[in-house]
């Protein structure tokens, strides 16, 4: 999921929006914020330094907690910090213990997002498959935003918590509820939203429920929307079903053809720069492995 950080980032920086709301400023001022999200993050999808987001981004976080603070209940805000913090959890959190704590805040804040938009979703914790299933329809495409906010965070929350057996219990819940997302988006759709049904289908092996090759399927769709531009998708595609399967001819070729490929795109750039990183260490140890 790190290779794909830039496509999150633009929701996370929704707080800057947020913040003419927070503050009570006028229209002048909050047309001047809204221009200033814009322009920050074009800035950061284009950075081409990750260590500089690294560096950076905990200011937001604490500034985004604060904005919580006040609005504990504003879905929009709550969403941006659940964004945030899943992403820098999954992105730059190396260590496993920060990695747990940051994903667990950031899926508490999901579905608090949620629930505030969707009352069902409040019961969502305790809920079984089916009575879970059962809510989904409920969500229409005006709340889709939300659903794939709660999506996210909770894939971040469960490849961070991958060794506890009750964590992956839970992954046929996200399944549906980011196919239900698919269903609902239409033209809206985040082209991401197919990488993580990917991830998730791969996940488990075929006896546990997988499904490598309709995670295949997903994988191509999510290259295909971007007209390949989405390099994470690439990598994603090689590390959870290429080499899961021990295909190291499509391992190495969609690998190399990252490695080859010009990372400044204009809206990928940092996630480019971030597959191509995880594409050298992925063929570095691709000997070892096949």
């Amino acid at each position: 999921m790190r290779t794909v950080f830039a496509i999150y980032v633009l929701k996370a920086l929704f707080l800057l929006v947020s913040s003419a709301a927070f503050s009570g400023c006028t229209v002048i001022v909050s047309s001047a914020a809204n221009g200033l999200a814009d322009n920050l993050s074009v800035a950061i999808l284009n950075q081409d330094d990750p260590e500089l987001v690294r560096a950076g981004a905990p200011s937001y976080l604490l500034l985004l907690d604060s904005f919580v603070e006040s609005s504990p209940d504003n879905a929009d805000t709550l969403a941006a910090a659940a964004t945030l913090y899943a992403t820098y959890g999954a992105v730059f959190a190396n260590d496993e213990v920060r990695a747990s704590r940051l994903t667990t805040r950031a899926r508490r804040y999901a579905l608090k997002a949620m629930c505030e938009s969707y009352a069902p979703a409040c019961g969502w914790p305790d809920a079984t498959y089916d009575e879970f299933v059962a809510t989904l329809s409920g969500i229409r495409p005006r709340k889709a935003e939300f659903l794939y906010t709660y999506g996210f965070a909770s894939l971040a929350y469960l490849r961070a918590h991958s060794s506890d057996v009750n964590s992956i219990a839970e992954l046929p819940q996200i399944e549906a509820l980011l196919s239900h997302y698919l269903d609902i988006s239409g033209d809206a759709v985040n082209s991401s939203a197919y990488t993580y049904m990917g991830i998730l289908l791969t996940l488990r092996p075929p006896a546990a429920g997988g499904e490598p090759e309709r995670a295949r399927g997903y994988f191509e769709k999510a290259i295909a929307l971007t007209g390949g531009k989405d390099l994470g998708a690439k990598v994603e595609f090689a590390r959870s079903y290429a080499k899961k399967l021990y295909e190291r001819e499509m391992h190495d070729q969609l690998l190399n053809e990252v490695m080859a490929a010009d990372p400044y795109q204009d809206g990928y750039t940092l996630g480019n720069v971030l597959a191509q990183e995880e594409a050298a260490a992925l063929l570095a140890e691709a000997d070892d492995y096949f």
